[in-house]
């Protein structure tokens, strides 16, 4: 599933290649995307309680947003994704549970907690707190009624 998301977000990521056709299908499996993350977004916080432990629910549920930052990042999915039901408001309440589960426990979803001396950030959930931000801002993007919401 890892490796799938990956691909689509390479897809994503290239905007230039993408077909009118190719388009309409990622706008299709947007809403697929878009519930997978509502289910699963209580996923990455399984990773603060064990510290070596890797869960794949959790590297799902970091890819799946990953693909939806790049979505909401273009203009064609940006619209659809906006007035998808429920996924603002889950993305601020996982936003708000990952900022509480980072006070409590070692911060492992920022860079400035994660780096200790000269260490390389390697956890996978460094950066999550800022990808929900940036999910959050994009759905925000010229849209009054999100901006009302949060």
């Amino acid at each position: 599933r890892v490796t799938l998301l990956e691909l689509m977000m390479v897809k994503v990521s290239d905007k230039n290649s993408v077909t009118s056709e190719e388009m309409n299908v990622l706008v299709r499996h947007a809403d697929f995307l878009a519930v997978c993350f509502q289910e699963k977004c209580g996923a990455v916080h399984k990773l603060t309680a064990a510290a070596d432990a890797v869960d794949e629910e959790a590297l799902v549920t970091i890819r799946l947003l990953d693909v939806l930052c790049e979505m909401t990042s273009n203009k064609g999915q940006l619209e659809h994704l906006q007035a998808f039901p429920g996924l603002l408001e889950t993305a601020v309440d996982t936003l708000r549970l990952t900022h509480l589960a980072g006070k409590q426990a070692v911060n492992i979803f920022t860079a400035t907690h994660a780096v200790t001396g000269q260490e390389e950030i390697s956890h996978p959930a460094v950066g999550f707190k800022s990808h929900l931000i940036r999910l959050i801002g994009n759905l925000c993007y010229k849209n009054k009624e999100n901006q009302d919401k949060v």
